[in-house]
């Protein structure tokens, strides 16, 4: 799922929510810290591959020169 699909599920998820006649507010709020770390988290997920990939490019012309890839 494209980055930009994903936020428009969250952002639609987080309207329902908002709008919830069966929440409490505190259920809503809630649910909406919870999102919201939900995003932190995919957001270190992203620049931790981000930056992975950025060290395997350059530690693979070292690897190639030892014979390991």
């Amino acid at each position: 799922m494209s980055s930009h699909k994903h936020h428009e599920h969250l952002e639609k998820i987080k309207e329902a929510i908002k709008n919830s006649k069966d929440l409490t507010e505190e259920e809503k709020s809630n649910s909406l810290k919870h999102i919201e770390e939900w995003v932190e988290e995919d957001k270190a997920t992203g620049t931790l591959y981000e930056e992975l990939v950025k060290l395997t490019e350059k530690i693979e012309p070292i690897l190639a020169e030892l014979g390991l890839i």
